[in-house]
């Protein structure tokens, strides 16, 4: 997930090299992962020499005097790995000073700049790459491979995932990996068994409030409607925000109104899942779904959620009431569509 490592000259770094003498790029918005990448640098650094002084400095405010200073070494250690953060905030004039000692670190400082992705501090990431350090992309994974890093970060915890559960904890949860690592090892402190399910997932993380709301979405847009007034008003009495119900149908509705214009270009599923955004078990899913629906009526249940979700936010003295009376329109929206097809 962190992406390829490269040295000077586009060489790949050897594993077995010194991480002193050398700086390491860390660039991308994904928190979690950068963080990965800088932790296990000061990790082979303090092994290497385990009297190495770590230094922690900012961009933001950083002066000429702080760099040098923290990266010409100290009087206690012959060794610093020195980690400047929010390389983006770097004053322009001190781009040069460190672009020089990016290319150039001296045996005994083990450089890492992290840079959080746009277009900010471009000139010194560009400086950086023309003096060929080593960079880590630490970028905002696809929903699509997200799945691949819950698999990864499951190993990793010593957990087995069975067919499904990737996909059923992404749904649950997002794709904010952060929270995904989070919940896997909480799943591995707490479960009784490594053998992670479907249903364990459910069990575990059901019951938050985004999610009850996507469960709400799912049940009226697939014909359901007792299930999706059962889940409001289950969702609404154990403190589900309004709000969310109707992102919830939203985001549900555009993603089925792509799938009905994707669903005739004969794309495989993983390149449907790509285009909609969505994990490729949710394809099966999005494709029993649209057989109720047509674009018509998928048009007038968008416009009809947009005035719910007006009403939610202040224009509606009842917004259960608001809520209830969308999922109505939206059933009858969709009984419409399946009569014509």
């Amino acid at each position: 997930m962190l992406g390829s490592v490269t040295g000077r000259g586009g060489r790949r770094a050897s594993q077995n090299s010194s991480v002193f003498g050398r700086t390491l790029l860390v660039h991308g918005p994904e928190a979690l992962l950068s963080e990965r990448a800088v932790n296990q640098r000061v990790a082979a650094a303090r092994t290497e020499r385990p009297e190495v002084e770590v230094v922690r400095l900012t961009g933001t405010g950083m002066t000429g005097a702080d760099f040098l200073e923290a990266s010409g070494g100290s009087l206690f250690s012959t060794a610093t790995a020195l980690v400047v953060d929010q390389i983006c905030d770097i004053d322009k004039d001190l781009f040069e000073m460190v672009a020089a000692a990016a290319a150039d670190p001296g045996p005994d400082l083990c450089l890492i700049l992290v840079h959080p992705g746009g277009v900010k501090g471009k000139g010194l990431v560009d400086r950086l790459r023309k003096a060929g350090v080593e960079r880590i992309d630490a970028a905002a994974p696809r929903p699509w491979d997200v799945p691949k890093f819950i698999a990864a970060e499951a190993h990793s915890t010593g957990l087995v995932l069975e067919a499904g559960a990737a996909d059923a904890l992404q749904m649950a949860l997002g794709d904010d990996l952060r929270t995904l690592a989070t919940a896997l090892a909480q799943v591995a402190s707490d479960a009784d068994t490594t053998r992670i399910s479907p249903a364990i997932v459910t069990t575990y993380f059901g019951g938050r409030a985004e999610v009850k709301g996507y469960v709400v979405s799912d049940a009226v847009l697939a014909g359901d409607l007792s299930r999706a007034l059962e889940q409001l008003r289950w969702a609404l009495s154990t403190g589900t925000a309004p709000v969310q119900v109707t992102s919830a149908l939203a985001l549900g509705l555009r993603r089925l109104g792509l799938y009905l214009d994707l669903r005739t270009s004969r794309m495989s599923d993983l390149d449907m899942s790509r285009a909609i955004g969505v994990p490729m078990g949710r394809i099966k899913d999005l494709s029993r779904t649209s057989r109720g629906w047509d674009s018509l009526g998928l048009a007038r249940a968008i416009t009809a959620v947009g005035r719910a979700d007006a009403a939610v936010k202040g224009a509606a003295v009842d917004a259960g009431y608001a809520l209830e009376a969308v999922l109505l329109q939206i059933n009858g929206l969709r009984r419409r569509g399946s009569r014509r097809s």
